[in-house]
């Protein structure tokens, strides 16, 4: 069992990195792209036969103690099989 986290700035955040992003492809051509927000992704895997709904509470738990700054940031934890 596998557990996707992606972490971003909160949309009340400034992000610095996404606004050059945006101007950049801007540059190259892609002048209809408004708006990039820039973050992070964890792909972690847990050991055969983990309880979906243990595994679940976990990912919940230290996306928001380690992998994430909750006061600045959000995120999202999805399993794939």
């Amino acid at each position: 069992m596998r557990a996707v986290v992606h972490v971003t700035l909160k949309k009340t955040v400034l992000d610095p990195q996404g606004r050059t992003i945006r101007s950049a492809l801007n540059n190259f051509g892609y002048t209809r792209v408004q708006d990039v927000r820039q973050g992070k992704f964890f792909e972690i895997e847990f050991e055969q036969g983990t309880d979906a709904t243990e595994a679940e509470a976990e990912a919940q738990k230290f996306a928001h103690d380690v992998l994430a700054n909750p006061v600045i940031e959000e995120f999202t934890v999805e399993f794939q099989e």
